[in-house]
Order: structure tokens, then C-alpha cells, then sequence
């Protein structure tokens, strides 16, 4: 598979990778701890010992950061695979249903999908306040409905092929139909739909947390990072760029990975 990928989709995939090991690996990859203070080092600009300068605190920007990737990473990719399995249930079931429980399931799905994104986080995240448990169940609430929407087009279209209506003659179930027969030949779709969705729960977070609704100090995330370093900008420019640049490298990373999969699973381009 590797080796059928485009150059950035493979240098994207090693990115990734090494990002998501120093996160798990961040006690030892980290120099310092994530709430460490020298007040002697405040706001220094970087050098040898803080290779990203430090904050107005005196933490260090560079293990804050690698601690913040273990943030930004969880609620990125757990989310997603849990609105992932929620949305792929959900659409699976309305679209074999057909009719109108498809009917009633869909008109569910446009009423959330018509509100705001990013105005029910916000009110989500006021009811159920900061924190990642806050951050985790906004975020679901508001993705699984684009993947339920994908993956009942994709079971409308499937549910149709000769082999399901074989499966209905020999008196499968219809669990089995949809779950062994249907669901597994969506896969590529929905892995594809997983790197598509992580960066956009990523910078959802990380909007967040920009406005002062992510997660509480002294724990940070890329987000948080940033809206630490807004405030000091015109002087500490080291402060915003790092978590920015973090933020816009996975970003695209995982898009070019979405591409890159897309296409090696694709089958009309497959030699």
C-alpha cells in the first residue's frame, strides 16, 4: 500500500507517525514538564535550552507543546472514530430500512446538520462546561451526523447489487446483510471519511480553545497554546507561530493522507 502512494501522501504518513509517537512518548521526549516554571526565563525568545522560547510564565513552549499534541491528537482521533461508529450505524440502518423509518432517521439528520457547528459546540461546552469530557461530547454530537448522511448514500446504492438480493434469497438476516455483506464493502470509504474528519475535529478543538473554551490551564493543547500567544503577538511572535504551525502542518497532513488513500483505494485506478 505504501509504496502505491503519491510523495506527499508518504511523507505526510511519516509525519503523522512521528507526531503521534511523541505525543505517547512526550515524559520523554518533553525537556521539561508541561506546568514547569523558571520565572527567571520569562517570555524568552528561542535559544539552545528552550529550543521554542518560553511563555509569560516561564514554561516551556516546546514540552508544552508536545504535551498539547497528546490533547489535540486524543480529541482529534477519538472523536471521530466514535462519531465514525455512531454515524455508520446510524445511516447503515436508514438506509437499508428505506422508507419511511429512513424518512423519519433522515429528517433527524438535516434538523442537526442545518444548525451552526460551531454554535452548538459553543453551547454544548457552556452546558457541560470545560474540560475534555465537555470538548469529546461536543464534538460527537456534531460530526456523526455528516458520516451517517455518507454512509446511508452509500448503503441506498449497495443495497441494490445482485450478491444482497442473493443474501435475501438464501435468507440471511437482515443484521447480517447489513453488517457482513453491506458494511464491509464501505470501508474504503469510511477510512478515507476518518483522516478527512480528524483535522477538522483538530481544528474544532483547537477554535475552541482560541476563544477560551477548551481545556482548562495548566493543561494546553495546540489551541491553547495559540490563544496564549495572541495576546502577545506584536511583541513574542514565537508564542502564536509554533502552535499555529503545528496546527496547519497536521491539518494538511492528514489531507493529503485522505488523498493519498483515496486514490490507492479507489478502484477505477487501480492497475
Amino acid at each position: 500500500m505504501f509504496t502505491k502512494m503519491q510523495l506527499p501522501s508518504k511523507l505526510s504518513a511519516i509525519f503523522l507517525l512521528g507526531l503521534v509517537l511523541c505525543a505517547l512518548l512526550a515524559p520523554w521526549v518533553a525537556p521539561y514538564s508541561y506546568d514547569a516554571q523558571d520565572t527567571r526565563k520569562t517570555l524568552a525568545i528561542p535559544d539552545g535550552t528552550h529550543w521554542m522560547g518560553t511563555d509569560q510564565l516561564g514554561r516551556d513552549v516546546f514540552s508544552r507543546m508536545v504535551y498539547g499534541a497528546r490533547v489535540s491528537l486524543f480529541i482529534g482521533v477519538c472523536t471521530t472514530l466514535v462519531a465514525l461508529v455512531i454515524g455508520t450505524v446510524y445511516g447503515a440502518v436508514s438506509g437499508y430500512a428505506g422508507g419511511k423509518t429512513d424518512n423519519v432517521m433522515m429528517r433527524l439528520v438535516d434538523v442537526v446538520f442545518a444548525l451552526p457547528d460551531l454554535l452548538m459546540i459553543i453551547l454544548l461546552m457552556v452546558v457541560l462546561g470545560r474540560g475534555l469530557l465537555g470538548i469529546f461530547l461536543a464534538l460527537t454530537v456534531v460530526s456523526w451526523v455528516t458520516v451517517a448522511r455518507l454512509v446511508r448514500g452509500e448503503v441506498l446504492r449497495i443495497k441494490e447489487f445482485a450478491y444482497i438480493e442473493a443474501a435475501r434469497a438464501i435468507g440471511s438476516s437482515h443484521g447480517r446483510i447489513v453488517f457482513h455483506e453491506i458494511l464491509p464493502n464501505i470501508l474504503g470509504v469510511l477510512i478515507v471519511t476518518l483522516t478527512f474528519r480528524i483535522p477538522v475535529a483538530i481544528l474544532a478543538e483547537s477554535t475552541l480553545s482560541f476563544i477560551g473554551l477548551g481545556i482548562a490551564p495548566p493543561f494546553s493543547s495546540w489551541g491553547t497554546l495559540a490563544n496564549d500567544g495572541w495576546t502577545a503577538i506584536k511583541f513574542y511572535p514565537h508564542l502564536i507561530l509554533f502552535p499555529s504551525l503545528a496546527i496547519f502542518l497536521t491539518i494538511l497532513s492528514f489531507n493529503f493522507l485522505g488523498e493519498g488513500l483515496r486514490d490507492w483505494l479507489d478502484p477505477r485506478k487501480m492497475n
